[in-house]
């Protein structure tokens, strides 16, 4: 079963959407020049609300490690998501569980990436857009994931409720990412978009 995980939430009435829909795991941005950026104190507010089960994913880009401590001091994370150029090194020093994220476009080795972070829990890959290291809305050729990748496959990019379920069968990810496309206005989520998605994922699994 494709797990499902929804970023760049901002309120704790769209993580309770998100978890009550049916959603594995949130998203929360620390990345103050992103539209979905949460502070801490906000953070650890929609954090502490979730049900059980709800897997936390805390995203950063290109942070100090005193910038990461300091939020996991005062949010629970359950994953860390890195989405800038931080090496294997700084992703595994925190001990808590991450996932690399790699922009997709023709030349980027996915297999030198999937063994350059293999500890990581898994390779999120997301759309190449110059100057822009995530949320943009845009896909990218699925065609360029190879088969048989060391790591599982969380994708996103431009995923929405109308073509969740044929990228589920082309590329057969483990888990889909999804931010804007479930979005009424950037850091707002809006409830049908997201049960329309959870149903385009179920509907790709039987």
């Amino acid at each position: 079963m494709t797990r499902i995980k929804i970023c760049g939430i901002t309120r704790r009435e769209d993580a309770l959407a998100c978890a009550h829909a049916g959603a594995d795991a949130i998203g929360l941005v620390f990345y103050p020049p992103s539209p979905r950026h949460v502070e801490a104190a906000q953070a650890a507010m929609i954090a502490r609300a979730l049900p059980p089960f709800i897997t936390t994913v805390g995203l950063f880009v290109n942070p100090t490690a005193k910038q990461v401590e300091a939020v996991l001091n005062e949010v629970h994370l359950d994953v860390l998501q890195f989405h800038g150029d931080e090496p294997p090194e700084f992703c595994a020093r925190f001990g808590v569980p991450y996932l690399k994220a790699i922009r997709v476009k023709a030349g980027v080795d996915l297999v030198q990436c999937a063994i350059r972070y293999q500890e990581a829990q898994g390779l999120l890959l997301d759309a190449y857009v110059e100057g822009t290291p995530g949320g943009t809305g845009q896909s990218f050729d699925w065609e360029l994931i190879p088969a048989g990748l060391p790591l599982p496959v969380i994708l996103s990019g431009g995923l929405e409720p109308a073509n969740v379920a044929d990228a589920i069968r082309r590329v057969k990810p483990w888990a889909v990412d999804v931010s804007s496309g479930v979005e009424a206005s950037k850091g707002i989520k809006d409830v049908a978009k997201i049960a329309a998605f959870i149903k385009g994922v179920r509907s790709a699994d039987v």
